[in-house]
């Protein structure tokens, strides 16, 4: 969709004066006609521009920027005002209605009524969708100011705008408004109105109070223009967990920090964590807040694979930060770390041994395995949970940002000390190298369930990971991807979201979820693309306010016969499909339920011209090993191919493409559908995670024993037909003898071959598709043989007497 569309299609009618009149700025870039048009010469030619026209536009520039930061501002604060005031009437009731209880039946009378709460939820349901239109109104301006400018640059290459824009941009930042504080706020509010005075109690620590816990985690990347968007609905069924609930907020309390250990030799644990190994550990030190932070907690986190019957766990103990350093050398001993929690009592002797136990493991591979500061990850983290109930937990990390502490490269990041000390908590961090530093684009939602067996999980989290505010990307890591894109040159096994970062992730709206304002069910989340649009293309007529308006009327009929016409095309690309069926898969969902091509290898670089390149650089026998293998597999494709083509088997019909696909489907040039499959860079591989359990080795070794017991049943009919001793005896035995040895060889050299796959985890076809075939064919030959030799000697043959 044209920004200039997106605009009409999200803009608050009630706001629409306070918008950037994106039409009349892109108006003015237009230069005059040289001379006035005629009905000979409608698009005479224009004029050259120069200083006047450039005034006229930045004028105008400045003029809309004042008009939007002053609504901004003054929207913001009248948000503020409602806060507060909702915020005493809140308090009010609730006092009333504890009062009531306190009192006895004799007060029942001034108890508020639920209608008293109906309004107070409906009077902040009225907030959070204010609060929602002022940030996606704030995101819309943004876009408009930059798209301008850029076309501004794009038409006078010359006199460059984008530089004085990013410097009034920062003289007016009504982008840069954190709407966390409101959020915060509302959260608490609505939970206590929800919860009608009596929300959920208990312990919100995110310290020392969760040692060792079990969660199910899915994770997804959300667009930071649906941010403030998705923590708005979460807040209607979650509150803000809080650490402190009697501090004011306080951008830096969400801060997280983590920093990873690895070995910069074998980086073993990354490997392990990608991989996805049983037993594979994440050693990390977490500190919240800033960098004063005394308390710094020692983490472990271990994968377990699901057919042991065991849980992924994640376990912790608090360290002094001036103690880390000792610690990690192996100068402060675990006992140190553990007398003053011993002295104190406040743990069991049972706890404090367990923790001592994780303390001298971590402490030992520390040590042992050379595990030094690798990566930093840096977010700030929104927590949605019932305190005290671990059930459903939601949290959202915006600002992500991981940073090297390595001391590769002949450089002292962070030299002796476990973390480098020249960057806090200060995003962007601008004041490191741009090879120092990653910036994720996108925040990361992780939904962590605690469900019984069989339990739905709530329908409102279904219908969110299900819209177009998230992007699903399982088992995505920090960890792996900070070290991957920060040490380019020493990681060449990438995970396998790696080749989605460059893929714009915002979806069209899928159904109706999002922020309704009570009373207006119409008004849903407009969340949607904002492509460039072209220069050439006008993007319409401003959208009068007035509903008697012929303009509005005209611009009204025109929306709905567009949604009519998407309509119909919906329902012909339906029957195009077959039967229309509203549940029958589309184009893009069929692709992907096709199988895939025979040996596509996981490890999409790992092809033959890698291994190629490298048996060249060393040489001698194995190169040429390589060589011939690679040869002989280039000639047997060839010959399978032209097998194929000679043989007589049914071939599908080609039908022709559609003219049209549907809603967010590329077209390729035919009018089909184009499938692309992500390569890595050259020397890189791209890891997809493909769990293999012992099972799957199980079934591999039950189909080569059948085959044996198959071996050794036809071999025993030829020792059989041994002993009868004539010449037709003879050439069966034969016969089956040879058919024996053959499944028997080729049973074993198949079992090594899919042994060898899953091992190396590869997607090919363990299909044997033609073994069978060609085993009850000789078995038929056999036969064949035996009677044949039967009947030539006349039936006669067999024991003599």
């Amino acid at each position: 969709m044209k920004f200039g569309q997106q605009l009409r299609s999200s803009l608050i009618k009630d706001w629409y004066y306070y918008y950037i009149s994106y039409d009349d700025l892109k108006n003015l870039l237009k230069t005059d006609y040289e001379t006035q048009p005629t009905s000979d010469n409608p698009n005479p030619p224009r004029k050259e521009w120069n200083d006047d026209y450039e005034k006229r536009f930045w004028d105008e520039l400045e003029q809309e920027l004042d008009k939007v930061f002053t609504f901004q501002k003054v929207k913001s604060q009248e948000i503020v005002r409602r806060i507060k005031a909702s915020e005493k009437e809140v308090n009010d009731v609730i006092a009333r209605a504890d009062a009531a209880n306190q009192q006895g039946d004799h007060a029942r009378g001034d108890a508020p009524s639920e209608e008293d709460f109906m309004l107070l939820e409906e009077d902040l349901s009225d907030i959070i969708a204010d609060v929602h239109d002022l940030a996606k109104f704030t995101q819309l301006n943004y876009t408009g100011f930059q798209k301008i400018v850029k076309k501004h640059d794009k038409l006078v290459p010359n006199k460059q705008l984008k530089p004085l824009l990013a410097a009034r941009l920062n003289a007016k930042p009504f982008f840069k408004d954190n709407y966390d504080a409101f959020i915060v706020k509302l959260s608490r509010l609505y939970d206590n109105v929800r919860t009608r005075g009596n929300p959920t109690k208990g312990d919100s620590s995110a310290g020392g109070g969760q040692q060792n816990f079990v969660r199910q985690t899915t994770k997804y990347w959300v667009h930071p223009d649906n941010i403030t968007e998705l923590k708005l609905i979460v807040l209607k069924h979650l509150p803000v967990l809080v650490f402190n609930p009697n501090k004011e907020f306080d951008p830096k309390d969400s801060a997280i920090s983590s920093i990873y250990y690895d070995n910069t030799d074998t980086w073993e644990l990354y490997a392990g964590r990608l991989k996805k190994t049983e037993g594979a550990e994440a050693i990390r030190l977490r500190w919240y807040g800033g960098m004063d932070t005394e308390t710094i907690f020692v983490e472990r986190k271990t994968h377990r694979e699901d057919w042991t019957g065991e849980k992924s766990v994640k376990a912790r103990f608090a360290l002094k930060e001036k103690n880390v350093n000792a610690f990690m050398r192996g100068d402060y001993t675990v006992e140190q770390a553990f007398e003053k929690m011993r002295r104190d009592g406040k743990k069991s002797e049972k706890e404090i041994a367990d923790l001592e136990q994780l303390a001298r493991e971590i402490q030992y591979r520390v040590i042992t395995r050379k595990l030094v500061p690798v990566t930093r990850s840096f977010y700030n983290r929104t927590a949605f949970q019932l305190p005290g109930d671990a059930r459903v937990r939601i949290s959202l990390d915006t600002e992500l940002t991981m940073t090297r502490e390595d001391n590769l490269d002949g450089r002292k990041r962070a030299g002796d000390n476990w973390r480098r000390m020249d960057i806090g908590i200060d995003f962007p961090f601008s004041q490191l190298p741009p090879e120092d530093v990653e910036r994720f684009p996108y925040a990361v939602l992780e939904v962590k369930l605690q469900t019984q067996a069989g339990q739905q999980p709530p329908e409102w989290i279904r219908e969110l990971t299900a819209s177009h505010l998230v992007e699903a990307v399982p088992k995505f890591s920090k960890f792996i991807h900070g070290t991957a894109t920060l040490n380019p040159s020493r990681i060449n096994l990438l995970p396998f979201w790696m080749p989605q970062m460059d893929v714009d992730i915002r979806k069209p709206v899928s159904h109706r979820f999002g922020i309704e304002r009570p009373g207006h069910s119409t008004e849903v989340s407009t969340s949607g693309d904002m492509d460039d649009d072209t220069d050439d293309e006008d993007d319409g007529d401003d959208l009068p306010t007035d509903d008697n308006d012929e303009n509005y009327r005209r611009l009204r009929e025109a929306r709905d016969a567009l949604e009519q016409h998407e309509h119909e095309q919906r329902m012909d690309y339906a029957g195009a499909n077959g039967s229309g069926d509203p549940n029958e898969l589309d184009e893009e969902e069929r692709m992907a339920a096709q199988p895939l091509d025979n040996d596509y290898p996981l490890y999409d670089s790992d092809d033959e011209e890698d291994d190629l390149e490298e048996a060249k650089r060393i040489g001698g026998w194995f190169y040429r090993r390589k060589l011939i293998k690679r040869h002989l597999e280039v000639a047997g494709d060839k010959i399978m191919s032209a097998l194929k083509t000679a043989a007589p088997m049914p071939k599908p019909t080609p039908m022709p493409g559609r003219e049209a696909a549907s809603v967010g489907i590329p077209k390729a040039a035919a009018g089909g559908v184009s499938e692309k499959r992500f390569k890595a860079p050259k020397g890189k591989k791209i890891h997809v995670p493909v769990r293999v359990e012992p099972k799957v080795y199980f079934a591999a070794e039950r189909t080569f024993l059948s085959w044996l017991e198959f071996s050794i049943i036809l071999g025993s009919i030829a020792a059989t037909l041994l002993n009868f001793g004539d010449t037709v005896s003879l050439a069966s035995a034969w016969a089956f003898t040879i058919v024996a040895c053959i499944a028997l060889f080729y049973s074993m050299g198949l079992y090594l071959w899919r042994v060898d796959k899953i091992r190396k985890r590869r997607a090919v076809t363990y299909h044997d598709a033609y073994g069978p075939t060609v085993l009850c064919l000789g078995l038929l030959v056999s036969v064949a043989i035996s009677f044949g030799y039967r009947f030539a000697k006349g039936g006669e043959g067999g024991l003599k007497g």
